[in-house]
């Protein structure tokens, strides 16, 4: 039956799929986080197009069906925060990034992307201007097999060494998704700003920023939806856990470049930056704890990471907790690189725990 689906349903699909939309009718896939921190959406047919995200109306779901909510009581309201260009269905077709909301207003116990906005508009008002640049690890997993594209059903592959923005069949695994994935986040207006092959068979990155204030968080939760979208067009599962692979293999981290208007500014680097990390290194705990659930398999002290255990930061050290890049460290301004994030972290929870620890804003 799934081959019968593949080889004659998929076809007809398709060309039901290139039927043109009436004019003046416009469909919004409305998108959020479940109680699991999942993606979900489901689709709307709209008759006026909005200048601004949060004109579109607002919408309901079934909380009960996606950990947010009791049967009795099961109705949560999406909030429309951010809107993209729908790579799908193509223009003028959009995809909304929205918030939850109980009926009768409150924010979900769920809902990260409140505190977060709250941080970042406290920073923007100061006139801080926090800039983002998210590299965004994963691996792509065989739906069958349940390991990577490119490891073999028995035993292990070559070592890590030869795949890391590597070329040729012999180590390649997954190209066509990850530039699929690129060309959508381009049509969709997303700031990606690059893409590349990681260290192990079927691990990839792709790159989002640079971003400003919430910028960050919508933006990396649109673009993982999308990965997420085009990769269950090809049967294959994205997995963004830190250590998915067992072994002598890199984790998947979201590693967080992150830098101020006055980091930026000349004498950024010893009016701001370090500061900054004296700052960090007196919250790591805190924020180990909210970068990641599993995350301590990844932050070993090996694999390009510091143990989970201590803070460091050093000059372009990879090794390290928190990098500090050689240009910024010449120039004496710049940015920083937060190692420690998982791939799987809520992009909201980790820039608006940056910002409000470097820059001493309560979240």
């Amino acid at each position: 039956m799934a081959e019968f689906y593949k080889t004659v349903t998929e076809p007809f699909l398709r060309d039901l799929r290139d039927l043109p939309i009436p004019e003046g009718v416009y469909v919004a896939e409305y998108v959020w986080l479940d109680g699991g921190y999942k993606l979900r959406s489901k689709s709307r047919t709209l008759y006026k197009s909005y200048a601004k995200a949060e004109d579109y109306p607002k919408w309901n779901y079934d909380g009960s069906s996606c950990g947010q909510a009791p049967g009795e009581d099961s109705e949560v309201i999406l909030y429309p925060r951010a809107c993209y260009w729908d790579p799908f269905r193509g223009k003028p077709n959009v995809l909304v990034m929205c918030d939850t909301y109980t009926p009768q207003g409150e924010p979900l116990p769920t809902n990260s992307r409140v505190k977060c906005a709250k941080v970042m508009d406290e920073a923007m008002a100061m006139g801080l201007e926090p800039w983002f640049g998210i590299e965004q690890e994963f691996f792509m997993m065989d739906k069958a097999s349940g390991k990577p594209l490119g490891f073999p059903k028995h035993g292990q592959p070559e070592p890590q060494g030869p795949y890391y923005c590597g070329v040729g069949a012999l180590y390649m695994e997954g190209r066509a998704i990850s530039d699929a994935h690129y060309r959508a986040c381009l049509y969709a207006g997303l700031k990606i700003s690059g893409t590349n092959a990681e260290v192990a068979p079927g691990q990839w990155e792709y790159q989002i920023g640079p971003t400003v204030g919430m910028e960050t968080g919508d933006m990396v939760w649109m673009a993982r939806y999308l990965m997420e979208r085009i990769a269950e067009k090809c049967d294959v599962v994205i997995n963004s856990e830190p250590k998915p692979v067992k072994g002598d293999w890199n984790g998947s981290g979201a590693h967080t470049n992150f830098s101020t208007k006055p980091m930026r500014e000349p004498g950024g680097l010893e009016g701001h930056i370090i500061p900054a990390l004296e700052r960090l290194s007196k919250k790591h705990a805190e924020h180990i704890a909210a970068y990641g659930a599993g995350n301590e398999a990844r932050l070993t002290g090996r694999h390009e990471t510091a143990s989970y255990k201590i803070f460091k930061w050093g000059r372009a050290d990879r090794g390290a907790s928190c990098r500090v890049g050689h240009e910024t460290m010449k120039e004496g301004f710049g940015y920083f690189e937060d190692r420690r994030p998982a791939g799987s972290m809520d992009p909201y929870v980790v820039s608006g725990m940056i910002v409000s620890t470097c820059c001493d804003i309560p979240m």
